[in-house]
């Protein structure tokens, strides 16, 4: 059994859901609610559920992303020795970091995007009317401002998944460094370089 002080299972267990949720999110928004409102057949309807719906689950997106970081900082100043001491481990907790940063910067890009074409959804709207395929999906008749953001926001909400996803490949490969061969094989790689 583990030491107390050796037991960080808690910190990775909020770590992974934070991610699971923050990755599984985005997918289920892309693949789900951006395409919802191709089912109806007004263009601000369209937009607008969509809107709502990202609305409603950004506080728990952001919580997962919020989780992410938090307790892998709290991962990280745990585990000081192995930054040091075995090869590969820095290098890839430091790119962990960098991806959960960038995609954290991504999440809330695409957040103001979907923003911008909600505020320039209304005013089409009220100036006549809005023709999209979808949230995220231009029609023919899309005024240009509202295809730029929506341009925007597939590029970012196509890059929040990735970049999630990376980082949770990235905590499997620091997990597994805890084996005791992976921690053999990276001491020895630290003090017998090639």
């Amino acid at each position: 059994m583990t030491k107390t002080t050796d037991n960080h299972f808690l910190a990775q267990s909020v770590h992974d859901l934070g991610t699971a949720l923050w990755f599984g999110g985005s997918v289920m928004g892309i693949a789900g609610v951006n395409k919802s409102g191709s089912d109806l057949t007004a263009g601000i309807d369209k937009v607008r559920v969509a809107s709502s719906a990202w609305s409603r689950f950004q506080p728990a997106q952001f919580g997962g992303i919020l989780a992410t970081l938090v307790t892998g900082l709290q991962l990280t100043r745990s585990n000081k020795e192995r930054l040091a001491l075995q090869k590969g481990y820095a290098s890839v907790g430091t790119l962990k970091a960098a991806l959960t940063v960038a995609g954290a910067g991504a999440t809330a890009y695409a957040a103001y995007s979907g923003a911008q074409i909600g505020k320039l959804a209304e005013q089409a709207a009220r100036d006549g009317s809005l023709e999209v395929k979808d949230a995220t999906l231009p029609s023919a008749g899309t005024p240009a401002e509202i295809k730029k953001w929506q341009a925007r926001q597939r590029v970012t909400q196509g890059a929040v998944p990735a970049l999630a996803g990376a980082v949770i490949v990235c905590n499997a490969w620091l997990v597994q460094s805890y084996r005791l061969g992976s921690t053999v094989k990276g001491l020895l790689g630290r003090l017998l370089p090639s």
